[in-house]
């Protein structure tokens, strides 16, 4: 068989995304501080662009004058977007151990994204956002561990699902760097495998700082004694049996590690370097005044509207006219495309915040649609809800979902709540009844055990009992793991305390 050079012509298809586009999805998990900042960059760099100063909008029921007619585009943020039903018809937009650590409890509470238990501060019913509102007050200017961690995904290459996993996890990383949060629960808010959750997980405990991301105490000191290569079995033995130093018992620790008293002081000592929490060695975020990006409340007639805050967006308008005028005065090729570049710019980021006000619009539509039980009823009512379901009713991408609802806040009668609060877990029911969202049941066990009577407090075993009961398929472990989420104490100490308190 003979070999010989040869050409070839072929035709291929690929999906390249510009940076424009990249930029756009971008815009979409921005909080308004940072549109607005990114916006004021925009308007600084490209004459074509100005800020709008708009007038006040009218009030409800008042006769609205005609506005003028103007031939340049604005953004949706200077109009009021308005859902007057929950069925949208725009067309899809996808885009403690003694003497040694301080306690490494979380303060938060596991998966508690309300700003308080009952859903947090009142607003009233009202359809607007009022007061003055600093936004230079409130930008930190130290780097956060989220700001931290997020900068170095693009160098993992992650896949875009695990790339979205990876976000996910990320905003979910409590200030001392822990990941609180089951797995499990974690693969069914996204709708993936669990395995899927813990191959990005693994590759996230690469991350700087090491030790970050790890479930609890015992983790974080594995993960940094490997990455200087000290973890060896002595050392995992040692890790295992962290409770004995607690009790400072070190005769149980030589016996369990099988060293002497010379060995087992060099592992205390080595341990001592160590950080049990990596995430306080960067700048908390700032203490912020939490403004709703969307507000939820219902009409006379029992239609829920919805609506984009258009008071912390920024407004922003293209001016054609300088652009005619100086497209006039332009001679050279360089100054002809400069201008073309700076109008196509200005139009593209009209339009991007456009789409990004109508997107978030989008979705939280749906998602007062599917938790209409919860904006009448409470938390009791709460539905078990993943992105993937918001993302199939709306026709959009579960990335796309994810980016909307992480840091933006919905305003109800009931109070402010993260966005993200609203997907929760499902806890199976008996028989054939319906599932109950995570959230519902940790609402039920706060209430079961504010009443229960001082004589007879109930066990857990107890609150698993009456749960059933109840139609809610629920183990001893989990009703453990959502009491102390709600820094609810164990009956023991609960009924010491009522004793005490007579």
């Amino acid at each position: 068989m003979a070999l010989s050079p040869r050409l070839e012509l072929k035709h291929t298809q690929t999906l390249v995304m510009t940076p424009q586009l990249q930029q756009a999805i971008k815009l979409l998990q921005y909080t308004n501080i940072e549109l607005n900042d990114f916006v004021a960059q925009e308007v600084e760099k490209n004459p074509l662009l100005e800020f709008s100063e708009g007038p006040e909008p009218p009030v409800e029921g008042e006769p609205q004058p005609e506005a003028p007619r103007v031939e340049t585009p604005l953004s949706a943020a200077d109009i009021k977007l308005r859902s007057d039903s929950v069925s949208e018809r725009e067309a899809p937009l996808d885009t403690d151990y003694d003497n040694l650590y301080e306690s490494d409890r979380s303060q938060d509470g596991e998966g508690q994204t309300g700003l308080s238990l009952n859903g947090g501060t009142p607003i009233g019913s009202g359809g607007s956002y009022s007061g003055d509102y600093d936004f230079e007050q409130n930008v930190s200017a130290a780097e956060t561990l989220k700001s931290h961690l997020e900068a170095q995904v693009p160098l993992a290459q992650f896949s875009p699902s695990d790339e979205m996993i990876a976000h996910f996890l990320i905003d979910m990383v409590d200030e001392a760097g822990y990941l609180r949060d089951e797995l499990e629960i974690v693969a069914e808010k996204l709708g993936c495998t669990q395995e899927e959750v813990q191959q990005v997980l693994e590759r996230l405990q690469e991350f700087d700082p090491v030790g970050v991301f790890a479930r609890d105490l015992k983790e974080c000191l594995a993960l940094q004694l490997k990455d200087r290569d000290r973890l060896d079995p002595v050392m995992m033995v040692f890790l295992d049996n962290l409770e004995l130093l607690a009790k400072r018992d070190f005769a149980g620790l030589k016996r369990a590690c099988g060293v002497d008293e010379e060995d087992l002081a060099d592992m205390v000592e080595e341990l001592r370097t160590l950080n049990p929490k990596p995430g306080l060695a960067f700048g908390g975020e700032q203490a912020q005044v939490v403004v709703p990006d969307v507000f939820v409340r219902r009409s006379p007639k029992g239609i829920w509207l919805v609506e984009v805050n258009s008071d912390t967006l920024p407004k922003v308008l293209v001016n054609t006219a300088y652009h005619a005028e100086l497209a006039g005065r332009a001679h050279e090729k360089a100054e002809k495309t400069y201008l073309n570049d700076c109008l196509a710019n200005a139009n593209w980021l009209v339009k991007a915040l456009d789409q990004r006000a109508r997107t978030i619009l989008k979705v939280a539509t749906e998602l007062v649609r599917q938790q209409e039980g919860f904006f009448l009823h409470g938390v009791r009512h709460l539905k078990p809800l993943n992105l993937k379901a918001i993302a199939e009713a709306i026709d959009m991408h579960e990335s796309t979902v994810s980016r909307v609802t992480s840091n933006k806040y919905l305003a109800c009668e009931r109070g402010i709540f993260e966005m993200k609060y609203f997907f929760t877990s499902a806890i199976p029911a008996s028989g054939d009844g319906e599932a109950h969202s995570a959230e519902s049941v940790k609402q039920r066990i706060r209430e079961l055990i504010d009443a229960e009577d001082p004589k007879a407090v109930l066990s857990d075993d107890k609150l698993v009992e009456i749960l059933k009961q109840e139609g809610i398929e629920i183990a001893r472990r989990t009703v453990a793991k959502y009491r102390e989420a709600l820094r609810i104490p164990s009956s023991v100490q609960r009924r010491r305390e009522k004793k005490l308190a007579g």
